[in-house]
C-alpha cells in the first residue's frame, strides 16, 4: 500500500521495523487508447485510462511485471450489418510477486462510435476514457470512463461525430457539420520536465478537413477530411475519426507507457527500459512490457 517516508532516519524501516522494505517509488501507469470508428462522421477514440501515485513501497527482491498496453485499432470500414466502432484500447498494469500483488492497473480507451449508424453501431464504447459517439440519422452518445482514468467522450449530431474523451477533460460533442475536439490530456512531472499525455481523438465532420475535429493535447489523432490519424505511440491517445467520405478508415489509438521514478537502482531488468536521473532519483519509462526487480 502507500506510504510516506523518507530515506535515512526517517525511513519506512525506522517507522516500520518489520518491513524489508528499501525504499518507495513513484509511478505513472497509462493504457492504451482506443482506436477511432470508422465509415463516415466516426467518433474519435478515447485516451487510455492514466493513473499516478507516489510512495508505493518497495518490497525487497520482488520482481514487479510490467504491462504496456497497445492501442485499438480503427474501426472495419465496409459496407452492410458491420461494427464500424473503433477497438478499445489495452489494459496497461504494474503487479509484483512475494505477494505484492497488483499495485496499479489502468483500462484501455473506448472505442470510437462507427459512421453507418443505420446498424445501431453509432454510440462509443466506455474505457478509460470513453470513445466519442457517431454522427449520423441516430447520432451517437459518447462513451463512459473508468472512475478517477479519465472523462466522457462527446456526443455525435446528425452530421458531425464527438470527440473521444481524455484524462484532462471531456471530449467536445460534434456542432452543426464539425466534429468535436478530443479531450485534453494530462501532464506530468515524473520524469523531471512536464510531458503531457492521453489526449483523446477528434470526432469526424461532415465536411472534409475542415469539418474535422482536432485531436486532444497529449498525442490525440486528429480526425480527417477521409481518414483520420492515429494516437501518437506511448501517449495513449486516441484515434482520429473518419470524415464525411463513406468507407474512410479511422485512426488506431496509441500505446501506453508505465514510468516508475525512485531514489532506489534496480538490480535487474527486462524489456529494455529506457533509464534517465533527475537529481538523486532513477527513472525507469518502459515503452514496452518487461520487468524490474529491487
Amino acid at each position: 500500500m502507500p506510504v510516506l517516508s523518507s530515506r535515512g532516519g526517517g525511513s519506512i524501516r525506522g517507522f516500520n521495523p518489520g518491513l524489508t522494505d528499501p525504499g518507495v517509488f513513484q509511478y505513472l501507469v497509462l493504457a492504451g487508447g482506443g482506436g477511432a470508428g470508422s465509415y463516415s462522421n466516426s467518433g474519435g477514440g478515447g485516451a487510455g485510462g492514466l493513473l499516478e501515485a507516489s510512495d508505493y513501497a518497495i518490497t525487497s527482491g520482488a520482481t514487479y511485471t510490467i504491462t504496456v498496453g497497445g492501442g485499438g485499432g480503427g474501426g472495419a470500414s465496409a459496407y452492410g450489418n458491420v461494427d464500424t466502432r473503433g477497438g478499445i484500447g489495452v489494459t496497461s498494469s504494474i503487479v509484483g510477486n512475494l505477494g505484492v500483488g497488483t499495485v496499479s492497473t489502468t483500462t484501455g480507451g473506448g472505442g470510437g462510435g462507427g459512421g453507418n449508424t443505420s446498424y445501431g453501431y453509432q454510440n462509443g464504447y466506455g474505457g478509460g476514457s470513453g470513445g466519442g459517439g457517431a454522427g449520423g440519422s441516430s447520432p451517437g452518445s459518447g462513451g463512459a470512463p473508468v472512475s478517477g482514468q479519465g472523462n466522457y467522450g462527446g456526443g455525435g449530431v446528425t452530421n458531425a461525430a464527438g470527440g473521444g474523451g481524455g484524462k484532462g477533460g471531456a471530449g467536445s460533442g460534434g456542432s452543426g457539420r464539425t466534429g468535436g475536439a478530443g479531450g485534453a490530456g494530462s501532464a506530468s512531472s515524473i520524469t523531471g520536465s512536464s510531458v503531457t499525455r492521453a489526449g483523446g481523438g477528434g470526432g469526424g465532420g461532415a465536411d472534409g478537413s475542415s469539418g474535422a475535429g482536432a485531436g486532444g493535447s497529449g498525442g490525440g489523432g486528429n480526425a480527417g477530411g477521409s481518414s483520420g490519424s492515429s494516437g501518437s505511440a506511448n501517449t495513449g491517445g486516441g484515434g482520429g475519426g473518419a470524415g464525411g467520405t463513406t468507407l474512410s478508415q479511422g485512426g488506431s489509438g496509441g500505446s501506453g507507457v508505465v514510468i516508475i521514478r525512485t531514489l532506489e537502482t534496480a538490480s535487474a531488468t527486462t524489456g529494455s527500459p529506457s533509464t534517465s536521473t533527475d537529481g538523486d532519483h532513477n527513472i525507469y519509462t518502459f515503452n514496452g512490457s518487461g520487468s524490474i526487480t529491487f
